[in-house]
This record gives C-alpha cells, sequence and structure tokens, in this order.
C-alpha cells in the first residue's frame, strides 16, 4: 500500500515525479504512481477532494491503461496487484458547509473513472466497542468495560441526534480514541471527556457532558433514540 496525502498543493510532479538534484547530478526520481505501478501495490489518494485540477494527470491510470512518462520516454504498465482507491469526505463534489475547508468540486470526468463508490459510516455499537476494547488494552487499561460501554452508547446517542438534524456535530470513532488516550494519561473520565470536547463550542461541549454525565450515571436502553436539545 502506497498512500499519498494530498493537499491543495499537490501537482503532477509530486505524484509521477520530476528531475531532482541528487549528489551533484540531475536524475529523474519516480513519485509514488510510479511507485505503485511498478510494484503492483495499492496506491491510496487520501482526502483526494482537496486536489486541484492537476489530478487529472491520473486519468490514463484510471482506465487501466498504464502511463507515459513524457520527461523520459517511459512507458509504465501496472504490475499485476495494482489498483488505485480514492478516500474523500464530500464524494469530490466540495462543501460549503464549512466542515471540510479547502474540499474542492472536481472533475466529473475524473470521479467517472472509479468504477465503484463506498460510503463508510461509522462502526456499530458492537465493533466500535471491539475497536476501544483494542485501544484500552494497547494503553494498559484493562477491566474497563463498563466505561467503554458508556462511551459507545454515548457517541451512539449523539450521532442519532445529529443525523436526525438536532445538532450540528458530532463524537467520531477517532475522538472516541483519543478520549481513551486521555483517561490513561490522567486516569480522570470526566477530565478526559473534557479536554476531548474543548473543540465544540461552549453550549455543545455542556450538552456532550451532561449527556455522558447521565449515559455513566443512570445507564441509557441502546434501543431507544434520545434527545439532545441545544
Amino acid at each position: 500500500l502506497i498512500r499519498v496525502n494530498f493537499t491543495c498543493e499537490t501537482d503532477e510532479s509530486d505524484l509521477i515525479g520530476g528531475f531532482r538534484l541528487v549528489d551533484g547530478n540531475t536524475i529523474f526520481q519516480y513519485g509514488p504512481v510510479v511507485e505503485a505501478l511498478k510494484r503492483g501495490a495499492i496506491l491510496l489518494l487520501d482526502e483526494v477532494d482537496l486536489a486541484s485540477n492537476k489530478v487529472l494527470c491520473l486519468q490514463s491510470i484510471l482506465e487501466g491503461k498504464g502511463l507515459y512518462l513524457k520527461k523520459t520516454g517511459e512507458f509504465i504498465h501496472p504490475a499485476p496487484g495494482f489498483n488505485i482507491v480514492a478516500c474523500a469526505n464530500t464524494l469530490g463534489r466540495g462543501c460549503d458547509t464549512g466542515k471540510f475547508i479547502g474540499a474542492n468540486v472536481q472533475n466529473e470526468a475524473f470521479l467517472d473513472r472509479f468504477a465503484v463508490t463506498f460510503e463508510q459510516g461509522y462502526p456499530t455499537p458492537a465493533i466500535e466497542s471491539k475497536i476501544l476494547v483494542r485501544n484500552f488494552t494497547a494503553l494498559g487499561l484493562t477491566d474497563c468495560m463498563d466505561l467503554i460501554d458508556n462511551l459507545v452508547t454515548w457517541a451512539d446517542i449523539i450521532r442519532r441526534t445529529y443525523q436526525d438534524g438536532g445538532i450540528e456535530d458530532v463524537i467520531t470513532t477517532r475522538r472516541l480514541v483519543n478520549v481513551a488516550r486521555a483517561y490513561a494519561i490522567w486516569g480522570d473520565i470526566t477530565k478526559a471527556i473534557e479536554l476531548c470536547t474543548n473543540r465544540f463550542d461552549a453550549d455543545t461541549k455542556s450538552v456532550f457532558i451532561e449527556l455522558f454525565d447521565k449515559v455513566s450515571g443512570v445507564g441509557y436502553d441502546k434501543e431507544v433514540t434520545s434527545e439532545i436539545e441545544l
């Protein structure tokens, strides 16, 4: 797997390669795209909706035809196993909500060359619980199932409320892992929750903390959707 993280400044040279000064000599160095082609690796285009129109240099590769390096005269055939996967938060259609700053509307011809699109939602509570168990265990924290259940229930209620339009922010799996790490440092779940929700506005943070207190204090039926009011 070869991963390329896109920014708005990623250009053809960053992807395909270019001439570089090495030990006083100017030589052509392959970029990650060519390396993936030659090795038969999976090429991961991460945050591809941040890309500019320079990403169109990948068109022939996306069609399975390999790549002609015009600067060296080489033609690079894709080795067996080569494939391309792109990740994007906006399906290549940009974002006007302010949540994904810098996301660009991608060329329709570029997007059309990806055969299938998978939308990855948040994991189910059962899967998320396993993720947290693994992370808590790696941090040397055992016998934390009650806490893990509370965190998973807390995030699930918030996400369902978010999907219903009740709030504008959400707790991600990554943030739950960050809570686990903060808890491992301070040994205080209240402080861990507070520090990991500081990025939200004051009202949202207050509601999130209050909800966790309720979840951990009296328990919630996981089958019942709770309403959060801001």
